[in-house]
């Protein structure tokens, strides 16, 4: 079995880092509740980014159960009970409604991580999956200026009165966004609710769907990819 590559101590983070060139880009992609850096890793060799981009991967600052004596990493706590109860009677959260606890800290450890690789803003792109669609469309909209991109996969549509507001202050920012059809985790419903926010907000994106569930599949890899290198065909 091959050895797991370190993680390197990143401000108040672990993080793991593909490093890319100096000037180039850096694309920050945070993993979802209950896996942990290593999962996405993967991505910066399965996305077409632009030559040079440094991709950094934190490693979420909660520990979190996910099985008997198994443990994974999470940015803020979620109400499993009530995930349960809803798959159970097959139903779907409304997440818009709620503002979990713990999304300010998360939020401001990246924000610290980012003020420590001492890159500008303007020049960094914020990816997630899942939980980590949700932190980095947070982080987006809580900044006092546009980040170079946004990358959203199987997010929700979270404190949506709020989000909605904040959206309004980066009209222009273009964004890709992927949510399966039948994703059972975060309901289409929920990625549905956060693509309009954000298109009423003035931001310029559009939800690719695709028939799955709660994944990363090849088209929204060669979505993303496409995505990633047209931020840069723009200049």
């Amino acid at each position: 079995m091959p050895k797991q590559r370190e993680m390197l101590k990143i401000g108040p983070l672990e993080a793991l880092e593909a490093p890319g060139q100096p000037g180039g880009p850096t694309i920050i992609c945070l993993h979802g509740y209950g896996a942990s850096a290593y999962d996405l890793y993967p991505l910066h060799h399965e996305m077409q980014a632009p030559p040079g981009t440094r991709w950094i991967f934190p490693n979420g600052h909660l520990k979190v159960p996910i099985g008997m004596h198994v443990y994974g990493r999470a940015w803020f706590p979620i109400d499993i009970e009530a995930l349960e109860q809803a798959q159970k009677m097959g139903t779907h959260r409304d997440l818009s409604v709620t503002t979990p606890p713990g999304v300010k800290d998360a939020r401001e450890k990246i924000q610290e991580l980012i003020a420590e690789l001492k890159i500008p803003f303007s020049q960094t792109i914020l990816m997630g999956f899942s939980q980590g669609a949700m932190l980095a469309t947070s982080i987006t909209l809580y900044a006092k200026e546009n980040p170079k991109g946004l990358v959203l996969m199987s997010g929700a549509l979270l404190d949506g009165k709020n989000w909605a507001e904040k959206a309004k202050a980066h009209a222009g920012l273009t964004f890709y966004q992927s949510h399966g059809e039948h994703d059972e985790i975060l309901s289409i419903q929920g990625g549905r609710q956060l693509e309009k926010v954000l298109q009423d907000g003035g931001l310029k994106g559009k939800l690719q769907t695709f028939s799955g569930g709660h994944d990363i599949p090849l088209e929204v890899l060669h979505g993303a990819s496409n995505y990633l290198k047209g931020l840069f065909r723009q200049h």
